[in-house]
Parts: structure tokens; sequence; C-alpha cells
């Protein structure tokens, strides 16, 4: 599901070596990962395809004694009762409380470090003239503006809890508050290009020192910026576990059940709601960077699109690296490229629409490096992990044979795809359906045998349907399959002989193009 992701680790990390480059702390990440519009609410992990050259001045085994991050408190609830207490509650009960007294601590936690990424970051970096206010503004966002929000929620959770530290409905508490989270919307839709510039930033030495200092002090927790940027984000897809962990723990008879269930709901909406607005917002981002050779690759299905299905690196026949986009309703295949130190996508080749999509699922083998057929070259030249996509129509004459990093983001990219082309198939075969018991009542009034032969073309074009979803590449056979046969069908009212005769010959069409 879209909505639960890892959120970034705040608990025991082991300890970083000091290091001159911020680009030595961070592990390369295999290129070519199939991205989902479907996970929008996302981590952006940081790249970094080698290790920087100033480790490779000074001996890497050599470093400073860690400075040990700071800890935080992990007591659990019940190690803050007194054993009287304790054993006058159920252990359903204990689990129940202490899943309130994880939100309660957890909005805690969360205040904290939105404070303490304006305090260490942002203000510092201001004054230092770091970064610009302009900059800073636009990596941060309105950070600041989300601690009374939940310093809101940490009060009223406070205010219902009991001396003896029960708190007895937390469910209109979180009723009331929880619409209050589709102020996030602009920050979740921000944080693409909010991510794309700090990286950018952090090719200037004094940005890229400055977060190694941080990094390197207790306060960080050895969590970098985008760590903290990133927080909310993570907290919010947070509350659905926590609201179900909370009425899993809740007696039947608790007048919570039905207000937590409600509470569920509400949240799991907010949550859609900031999906979909963050990815129109990325959808709209790479948009902007997509470049035209030909004023002919211009489509308005792209320009027109709010939705990034799925996007990624993915390989052609010859070996050369591509940025595949798949929009909701055109796929776009891209070369990237560098502008002024930004980045851009041009579109390679022309764009395919979904509805003119063919996709075959070739199998290991079916195709050699470089772009022979099986039998041309070695066995070592056998490409892995491919599959092809390309026009109904044949007369573009584009087909292009993509090759995934592994088999796994393979089927990331067929089931994308598969999604995306079939309700397009669907209306096709539905179409023909439709159309066929018009054409044969015209048959039924000179010809009693008419509704054999209705059944038997019902039959034909169901087969044709079958063979469509089994094999993309016998789907564009069947549908010009049921052109011609249109065409004998629609001829106004025949002899008999003269119509069987033509039944012989669009059953002959069939069996060769099937074959």
């Amino acid at each position: 599901s879209l909505l639960y992701l890892q959120e970034p680790s705040n608990k025991r990390v082991r300890p970083l070596a000091r290091v001159t480059s911020l680009a030595n702390l961070i592990s390369p990440v295999r290129n070519g990962a199939v991205r989902r519009f479907g996970q929008t609410i996302q981590s952006f992990a940081l790249r970094s395809d080698s290790k920087s050259p100033s480790c490779a001045q000074k001996s890497c085994s050599r470093s400073a004694a860690p400075t040990p991050p700071k800890r935080r408190n992990s007591v659990l609830w019940s190690e803050m009762l007194d054993v009287n207490m304790k054993e006058s509650l159920s252990t359903k009960e204990i689990k129940r409380q202490e899943a309130i007294y994880e939100m309660s601590r957890g909005e805690q936690d969360l205040i904290e470090d939105l404070k303490l990424a304006r305090k260490a970051y942002h203000d510092p970096m201001l004054k230092l003239s770091i970064m610009s206010e302009e900059e800073l503004n636009h990596i941060f966002g309105d950070l600041d503006s989300y601690i009374p929000l939940h310093e809101d929620l940490l009060a009223s959770l406070g205010e219902a809890t009991k001396p003896d530290g029960t708190v007895e409905q937390i469910g209109p508490i979180l009723v009331k508050w929880l619409p209050r989270l589709h102020a996030y919307k602009g920050y979740c839709s921000n944080q693409l290009a909010a991510k794309a510039l700090l990286d950018q930033k952090k090719q200037d030495r004094r940005v890229q020192d400055f977060l190694q200092r941080c990094l390197e002090s207790p306060f960080s927790r050895k969590l970098d910026l985008w760590s903290f940027l990133d927080i909310p984000r993570s907290r919010l897809v947070k509350y659905p576990l926590l609201l179900k962990e909370i009425l899993r723990h809740t007696p039947k008879e608790h007048p919570d059940i039905q207000i937590l269930e409600e509470a569920i709901s509400i949240i799991q909406g907010v949550l859609s709601d900031i999906n979909l607005k963050k990815g129109e917002s990325e959808c709209q981002y790479y948009i902007d960077k997509l470049e035209y050779l030909d004023e002919k690759q211009k489509d308005p299905r792209i320009e027109g699109s709010k939705a990034l299905l799925c996007h990624g690196e993915l390989k052609n026949k010859n070996g050369h690296k591509l940025y595949v986009f798949l929009f909701q309703d055109i796929l776009v295949l891209t070369r990237p490229v560098t502008r002024n130190e930004r980045q851009a996508y041009q579109v390679y080749r022309q764009p395919i629409p979904v509805q003119e999509l063919i996709l075959e699922d070739l199998q290991d083998g079916d195709v050699k490096m470089g772009g022979s057929f099986r039998g041309a070259f070695g066995n070592s030249d056998k490409a892995k992990n491919i599959f092809r996509v390309r026009f109904q129509d044949p007369s573009p004459g584009q087909s292009h044979t993509l090759q995934a990093n592994d088999v796994f983001h393979k089927q990331q990219w067929v089931n994308c795809i598969r999604t995306a082309i079939a309700p397009f198939q669907r209306t096709a075969a539905a179409a023909e359906l439709k159309e066929l018991p018009e054409l044969s009542e015209e048959s039924e009034e000179n010809n009693p045998s008419a509704p054999n032969i209705k059944a038997q073309k019902r039959q034909s074009i169901m087969s044709g349907i079958t063979e469509m979803e089994l094999d993309e590449s016998t789907s564009e056979c069947g549908s010009i399959l049921d052109s011609e046969e249109a065409k004998g069908v629609k001829t106004h009212r025949t002899s008999f002989g003269h119509r069987k005769t033509r039944e012989k010959q669009l059953s002959g069409k069939r069996k060769e193009t099937l074959v």
C-alpha cells in the first residue's frame, strides 16, 4: 500500500568516522529502480556513485574518536507505573495505554525535531550566508507553521490524561484534530523540488562542510538534514498504524471503538488527498524538465497529465541508458542530460499514447545485446529482464526493446504498463460485443439460420478477446481481423449462399492471422 512506508530511524545507529566530505557517508544506490505514482508519499534516498577523492588522500582507517549521538528517552508507559497500579490493569488495557503513550511521545519528538531543523540548520545557514533566504525557504518550506498544530494535539492528550497516567477516551480528540493534517498538502507537494535543490546545493563546498559538521554533532543523532525535513512525512504515514494499534487493544464495549474507526477513515482520506496532490506536483515537476528535439514529439497528453504512474532508468537494446516516464495517458522515453548543472530529460523518439501501446513480455535470451535476435551471437550476449513496447500501428515503425536491472524491476514495469493499457483493451472488447447484435439482426430477417451464425460470430470474437488478454501481439491481429469481419457482415440483404462463402473466407483469414 502506498501509505505505509518506513520512518527514518532515530534509534541506535553505528557511529561514523570523522571524514572530510559528506559524499563519503553516502552508500551507492543502484540505478534503475522503478518509482511508482502509488508511492508518492515516499522517502528520498541520497545518491552517490563514488566516494569523494578526499578519502583517498588521507587514510580512511584513521579517525577521530566518534562523538556519542544524543539518545532519546525510550521508556515504556508500563515502566513508569508503580507495582500496585500495574496489577490493577488488565494486559489488554496496558497495551492500549502503551499505544496511546507512543502516539503522545511521538508528537513530542516531532515537535523537538521541527524546532531543531530551524535552530540548527536553517538559521545558521542564513546567518552565515551559506544559502540565500530564497533557497532556504524553498528547501524548508513552511515547516515552522506545523509546530503549533502538533502542540495542540499534545496539549489535548495531556488534558485527557488522568492523574494515574491513563487516558480514558482518545477517539473524540483525534476525530477533531486529524482533518487539520490537510495543511501538509503544500509541504509534501514541494518535497521533490526541495530535495533536488538540496542535492544541487551540496555540490557547494561550504554547504557540504556545514552539513558534515552537523552530522558529526550529538544533536543530529547521526541523521542528515533531509532526514529531519522528511520526518513530517514519515510521521503522517505512521498515524494509521498507531490508530489501528490503539483500536486493536480497545475492548469491544468501549465507547472509543466506533470513534476510532471513524478516525482511521479520516486519516486515510487525508493521506489519499495528500498523495494525490503530491503526485500531481511530481508529475508537473518532470513535465517541466522535458526537452523536445522535434515539434512532432510534443503531445497534448503529456502537458495534460496529472498522474505519473511510474518512472525510472532502463537500457535499450544497444545498451544506452534511457529514463522512461509512464504518464496516465502516454509513455515517454528520454535521455538524461545536464543543463547548467541541472537535470533535464531529452525526449527520445516519438512518445507512445497508452491507447496505442502494445507490450511484449520477452523471455531471457530472446534478444541479444546490440539488437541481434537469438542465435546471432554467443550465449554470453543474451539479454535478461527485457520487454518490448511499440505502437499498435506498425506504420510509425517504432519498437523499443528495454532492459531492467533485475527481474523485480522488470516485473514492476510490466505490471504497471499492463495496468495502464487494460482499460483501453476492455473498452475495445466491449465495443466489439455491443456492435455485434445490431449487425446480426440484419441477417436474421431474411435468414432462418442467422441465430447460429450470430452465435458463431460471438464465439469467434470472444476467442479473439481471450487471445488479446494472453498476448499483446495477438491483440493487434485480432483488431485487424475484427475490422475485416465487420466489413463482411455490414453488406445489405445479400443471398444466403454469398454470405456462407464470405464466412468461409473470414474463417480462413482468422486461422492464418492467429497462427
